[in-house]
């Protein structure tokens, strides 16, 4: 890496399709496939009936993840671990300690997902309006989600495309995006994607690295203290920046870049 930084302290159908294949000298082979069509359980289709109704309820203020879709755009159901409660001030979306993806569902153990289970029970419990709510809005089979143990496949399956796990409104760009455009849950991890919520609009958190690939920066200090550090905080493993982070990485440090560099003046362009 040439950089200006440093380092400071501190269940698939049978039979898919076969679209061809990727190897190495190691031997290794990756079967590239079609994707089957998605087959929209009758649970899902519930569960995104009620949070469509629920969305129109909120105020634009109030909303998890960004604003409203407008025009040809649409709400995106994320299975991020969606639990809906009503509360004296209207609906609230938390996010459970794990949500299950449509695909991890089929490695996940009944037990553990039960865990997560009682732990939206808990939850919902706690703001009694919810169950009346959900059950006026057409879902009544909230309750009997919450209550019945999960010890088989069908009852993950279930689980995994209710109200409780399968209904995080998103944006496109903000559930399935990539650089250079919007960078999406699915492709860039929570703890630097989360900040896109709660970031200062002026401070640009993806930015793009010398070499043409894209990464994502953090302040060093609070705002206002005058210090124009970034520290990388995620870069792709093509970058010529990645060798450097990883070194900081595995040296408990940050791999910090100068305030005068190309990628801090991204950063802080607006400001």
């Amino acid at each position: 890496m040439t950089t200006s930084g440093t380092a400071a302290p501190h269940r698939t159908p049978a039979g898919p399709k076969p679209g061809g294949v990727e190897s190495e000298n190691h031997p290794w082979k990756i079967r590239l496939v079609d994707h089957p069509k998605r087959y929209e359980s009758a649970y899902f289709r519930a569960a995104k009936r009620t949070v469509h109704k629920i969305l129109a309820e909120m105020d634009n203020d109030d909303l998890p993840y960004g604003s409203r879709p407008t025009g040809a755009q649409h709400w995106e159901m994320h299975h991020g671990g969606s639990l809906w409660v009503k509360g004296k001030n209207g609906w609230r979306m938390y996010r459970a300690r794990v949500g299950i993806e449509w695909s991890m569902q089929f490695c996940a153990e009944p037990s553990k997902v039960d865990r997560l289970r009682e732990e939206a029970a808990e939850l919902v419990d706690a703001f009694p309006l919810t169950l009346p709510a959900l059950a006026a809005l057409g879902y009544e089979e909230a309750e009997q989600l919450l209550r019945t143990p999960i010890t088989d496949a069908d009852a993950v399956e279930r689980w995994t495309d209710c109200l409780f796990n399968a209904c995080v409104p998103m944006s496109h760009g903000n559930h399935q995006g990539v650089l250079p455009q919007v960078p999406g849950e699915h492709h860039y991890p929570w703890p630097v994607k989360g900040a896109d919520f709660v970031r200062y609009q002026d401070f640009e958190l993806w930015v793009t690295l010398p070499d043409g690939t894209h990464g994502a920066v953090a302040p060093v200090d609070r705002r206002g203290s005058g210090d124009g550090h970034v520290r990388l905080v995620h870069v792709s493993e093509e970058s010529e920046a990645a060798a450097a982070f990883v070194e900081a990485q595995e040296q408990g440090k940050m791999a910090v870049l100068p305030p005068n560099s190309p990628v801090a003046l991204q950063a802080f362009a607006q400001q």
